[in-house]
């Protein structure tokens, strides 16, 4: 098994040394920093799947080496279509922060090991790996692949940058993330490490070669100033190189002089990465890593519900639902992995309640009770932005409420969140008639139409006699692999005709007409009509509650359809279905420096400027199965559609400019072909984005001390008017802070602010803290945000792992007959003066674990079949240092020779198992 575990991490490196370029950020055709991630997080998927599906007893066997038929391996054989969307997302998240680091940390020499920052950069390596570990604990996987992303960066430079390659080291430093461990033998700084008569590649001092002495090049962005005696980074943009020893050790890139310096660096921070991802693994665990990586099933159902005394059948609505979809789709691809709910009422809210268990998600839900309330508003918008930032990305969110929100100066915090997150909210708004006869209700309740149409969601209106029929859209779209296919909205309406294209890989496909007193017809590619007033008719069924049209087709005709509105009333429509096709995307900008690249933009895009995205094509087979022939920016509310120029990228990935974009509002459509099987797709997102003359940018990169104050630089700059801007900050875990309320702009020019934020003492470590900043132009006609996960870190004084040692092996195993006998594992683990023991778990292996405390540890047995020979054991203390026992029991016709005396083996065996039956 051992032979077995260093097969793909001896295929990654040759394929990294045959195919990396450059320790250089995202962005190009090349390889990169993100190429070397890449490889490296899909290795360690692989085995890591390997070891679940080993333990369920089946079988993994991708069909293919893309992505997506990994991960479908990966989620076993359950009925139903897989998505890459979750997977693609969770995993660009990883590889955008590492582009990050370029951007915004690229004067920082710890976050680079340049300049000798040894004990820095391994500062930061120790305490992000702490803080993704506390952020899994605390179920906030998306705080945690940033971190992920940041730290694979830095631990990848020091291989680079360092002369660790050129002292003739053959495997990778563990001292880097080993947190009892220090940096050893650094050169002093008074110390030379070149040589300065040296104009060529050798130019390490023999004193630093012998010594075996750790240097860096120093980096001078700006200006030369390097100690003397030292190494240049080198490289056109170090301005040190430009004095001796100015060639510079880095192996950035593979030139003429150092091919083999580079690609020794590049096999070691690919070993390196794998090891710093073992070492995550081992302490969260494989299903958990899995979750990190973003495997697990598309589908979340997330409910926020008010709680006021009107909403006794809304909640027992809310209630079947939930339990409907986790009965009826238990053990399928569309079984949620994720459940939130969030209640609310006046003037309280929450808490986020987030669980994978479907019997939790039951026993909350149930727990609720209508009561209080007051006056109509209630605090909808506070609910609402614990969901948006406790869900997934992408994530379908449903409110269920009859009144109107009373926090409305959270309106464009939702409306950042639901940018960033890209989340679809759903209003279900039930009223009374005596309500509906003394109020306009669609004005009452415009905040949520407004937040359907930037999400893509729907706002429904019904009676509360019909909610249950309205609640189908949470049946349709609380699905695995959900596609929109069109998305456009009217206000006012007009007579026109739209179009939209089914392909081969789509089933279920539901069209949402909401509106009041609409008419329309639908037109199939073949010339089949069938119009509103038809329930059910040749192209399938119209069923209507309240504002809402929901027609569901009978059958998934390829071709062109189209939907006739005849009507002057305001509409939204919106086509979906299931697909593995489909596609994610950000808007990114160019970054200058050493290293550039590309990068996410963290808010609207820049008016008056071209507008770039990154898109990431995913279908069944891998995105090389499919075809992108146009990506346009599409006005949600008018006719403009923008085309963009198409650049084709590493990694299925696609650079689309967009030259004249939308002034209004717009989605993204893009279309192209399946050659898989010659068909024609068309797919759409459902968030809406427009361009601002204002940027917001704030970066951190530290996490925060419990009840101590954090500060937050941040930058506000504009095109637009001069004048005060008013700067807002919100978080969501009521955190008390302290910002400045405007800061003072001219044209073109920007200024600075800082947000101070003070966790409570009592903040559990690895708590997630979501910060939105937003800046609002004079008289309020632009503005807008960034969007920061923070992490809450208590300091970690724990250092040493646990100790995991083997004890006794019982058991003969014959190769002719594995399933007919059985051998077992005696371990004794201590954590010394540690912290204690919080979890051992099976890392490898399909055998059962038992435990049972002892005075200095826990002592374990493990037992197993013969057909499964290798285990691997963790030990994890509470603060996520991990102990390991690895065993392989090799076949043989006599008995397994034991580790101790024969007597003392068979005391300590008979002691076990007396102990363990218990």
């Amino acid at each position: 098994m051992i032979m077995k575990l260093l097969v793909p991490v001896v295929a990654l490196i040759a394929l990294v040394v045959s195919r990396v370029q450059a320790f250089l950020p995202d962005g190009g055709n090349g390889n990169t920093h993100v190429t070397i991630t890449r490889h490296a997080v899909m290795a360690k998927i692989h085995e890591v799947c390997e070891a679940v599906a080993e333990s369920e007893g089946r079988q993994f066997s991708p069909e293919g080496s893309s992505p997506e038929e990994v991960l479908s391996a990966c989620l076993g054989t359950a009925t139903g279509e897989v998505s890459g969307a979750k997977f693609s997302t969770a995993l660009n998240q990883i590889y955008m922060q590492n582009g990050f680091v370029d951007r915004d940390f690229m004067s920082s020499a710890p976050h680079h090991f340049n300049n000798e920052a040894f004990t820095e950069g391994r500062n930061l390596i120790i305490q992000g790996t702490a803080a993704i570990k506390a952020n899994v604990r605390t179920g906030n996987f998306k705080s945690a692949r940033e971190t992920l992303g940041r730290v694979c960066h830095t631990l990848q430079d020091f291989y680079s940058h360092s002369n660790w390659v050129e002292l003739g080291n053959k495997s990778p430093y563990a001292n880097l993330i080993r947190p009892d461990l220090n940096i050893e033998n650094i050169a002093d700084v008074a110390m030379p490490t070149c040589s300065e008569c040296s104009s060529g590649p050798n130019q390490l001092m023999p004193a630093i070669l012998k010594g075996k002495f750790l240097t860096s090049g120093y980096m001078g962005l700006f200006s030369a100033d390097k100690p003397r005696g030292k190494c240049s980074h080198g490289g056109e943009t170090d301005f040190n190189s430009y004095q001796n020893p100015g060639v510079g050790i880095s192996k950035d890139e593979p030139l003429s002089y150092n091919a083999d310096l580079h690609n020794n660096a590049v096999n070691l921070a690919s070993e390196a990465t794998l090891d710093l991802l073992e070492d995550i693994r081992g302490a969260i665990g494989n299903r958990d890593y899995l979750r990190l990586m973003g495997i697990a099933r598309s589908a979340v159902l997330a409910f926020v519900i008010d709680t006021t005394g009107s909403m006794s059948n809304d909640i027992a609505e809310a209630k079947r639902v939930a339990f409907n979809i986790i009965d009826s789709k238990k053990g399928t691809q569309d079984e949620p992995s994720e459940y939130i709910l969030v209640p609310f009422n006046d003037p309280d809210f929450g808490p986020l309640i987030r669980t994978t268990n479907p019997d939790v998600m039951k026993s909350e839900i149930s727990k609720l009770i209508a009561v209080g309330g007051g006056d109509t508003p209630e605090m909808c918008l506070s609910g609402l932005q614990l969901a948006l930032t406790g869900a997934p990305s992408s994530s379908q969110i449903y409110v269920f409420t009859d009144a109107p929100p009373k926090d409305t100066y959270l309106n464009k915090t939702i409306t950042a969140l639901i940018r960033s997150t890209k989340s679809t909210v759903t209003s279900l708004m039930t009223t009374f008639s005596r309500r509906r006869r003394s109020l306009n209700a669609r004005s009452e309740f415009q905040v949520y139409y407004d937040m359907a149409l930037a999400s893509g969601g729907q706002a429904i209106e019904v009676p509360k006699s019909s909610i249950s029929q309205a609640t189908k859209i949470i049946v349709d779209t609380s699905t695995s692999a959900l596609v929109t296919i069109l998305q456009r909205s009217r206000d006012p309406g007009r007579v026109e005709s739209f179009s939209f294209l089914l392909d081969r890989s789509v089933s279920n496909t539901t069209i949402y007409i909401t509106g009041s007193s609409l008419t329309f017809n639908l037109r199939s590619p073949t010339g089949v009509s069938q119009s509103n007033t038809v329930a059910n008719g040749p192209l399938g069924t119209i069923q209507k509650v309240g504002n809402l049209q929901r027609i569901q087709l009978n059958e998934t005709e390829m071709g062109l359809w189209f939907i006739d509105m005849t009507t002057s009333q305001s509409y939204a429509i919106k086509v979906i279905g299931q697909s593995a096709i489909t596609f994610i995307y950000n808007f990114v900008e160019e970054f200058k420096g050493p290293h550039p690249g590309y990068a996410a933009i963290d808010g609207r895009p820049l008016a008056g400027s071209p507008a770039k995205l990154l898109l990431t094509l995913s279908g069944e087979k891998g995105p090389e199965a499919l075809e992108v022939h146009e990506v346009a920016l599409v006005d949600v509310s008018g006719v403009k559609v923008s085309n963009g120029s198409i650049e084709k990228m590493a990694g299925g990935n696609f650079l689309v400019t967009v030259k004249e974009v939308p002034e209004g509002e717009f989605v993204v459509l893009l279309k192209g072909k399946d050659k898989t099987f010659s068909s024609l797709f068309q797919r759409q997102t459902t968030t809406q984005m427009s361009q601002s003359k204002v940027t917001v940018k704030a970066k951190a990169d530290s996490s925060m001390l419990p009840g101590e104050e954090f500060k937050l630089n941040f930058t506000v700059k504009t095109n637009g008017p001069s004048g005060a801007y008013t700067i807002r900050a919100r978080n969501d875990k009521k955190i008390s802070m302290t910002h400045p309320p405007t800061l003072s702009l001219v044209s073109g020019g920007s200024a600075q602010g800082t947000v101070s934020l003070t966790p409570p003492a009592d903040t559990v470590s690895g708590t997630d803290v979501t910060l939105t900043i937003e800046a609002e132009g004079p008289g309020g006609s632009d503005s807008n945000y960034a969007v920061l996960r923070l992490s809450v870190l208590s300091k970690v004084t724990d250092l040493t792992p646990p100790k995991c040692e083997i004890v006794d092996v019982q058991g003969t195993c014959y190769s002719s007959s594995c399933n007919k006998s059985n051998w077992e594992l005696s371990v004794n683990i201590t954590d010394r003066n540690g912290t204690g023991i919080e979890r051992i778990s099976i890392q490898q292996g399909s055998g059962n674990l038992t435990q049972k405390k002892v005075e200095d540890g826990v002592m374990g047995l493990y037992e197993a079949s013969c057909c499964s020979t290798s285990v691997t054991l963790s030990a994890v203390d509470k603060v996520g240092n991990v102990g390991r026992c690895s065993y392989t029991m090799k076949s043989s016709a006599g008995s397994c020779l034991m580790s101790l005396p024969l007597w003392a083996s068979l005391l300590l065996y008979g002691f076990l198992r007396e102990s363990f039956t218990l």
